[in-house]
């Protein structure tokens, strides 16, 4: 089965899986979702990922974070740039999430980067989601 957006495909599943309490998810692999599962990783808001093989296809199984009181930490996960719509930014331009307290995360030409990361390299790109 072939998805027209694939990103917006994997935080579906995730924030899917946050609504109902769910502790892993899994999604199918690609280059993109393993380099955004590591940054989610790396900004604490999941606990883990791994890729597995699924017969022909790999799979990257999603291991969900969830505060003491059983709330999920990803409060939102919200697709910016859409197939239809892309959105770019210049680094100077790209906006803080929920003051800082939230992430966006930029396709740059060094790779996916948060926005922090790319204000601080001075790197623009495409603008793929918010998380917070």
């Amino acid at each position: 089965m072939t998805t027209t957006d694939p990103i917006a495909d994997m935080l579906t599943r995730i924030r899917n899986a946050n609504m109902v309490s769910h502790s892993t998810v899994d999604v199918p692999a690609s280059k993109l979702k393993i380099q955004l599962a590591k940054l989610l990783k790396e900004e604490g808001y999941i606990a883990d990922y791994e890729v597995k093989e699924a017969g022909k296809f790999q799979v990257i199984s999603i291991t969900l974070k969830y505060e003491a009181n059983g709330r999920p930490v990803i409060t939102k996960l919200e697709r910016i740039s859409k197939p239809g719509l892309r959105h770019y930014s210049k680094a100077k331009n790209l906006q803080k999430v929920l003051g800082g307290m939230g992430v966006a995360i930029v396709s740059t030409p060094k790779g996916l980067l948060t926005d922090r990361k790319a204000r601080k390299e001075n790197v623009g790109g495409e603008v793929l989601c918010y998380v917070y």
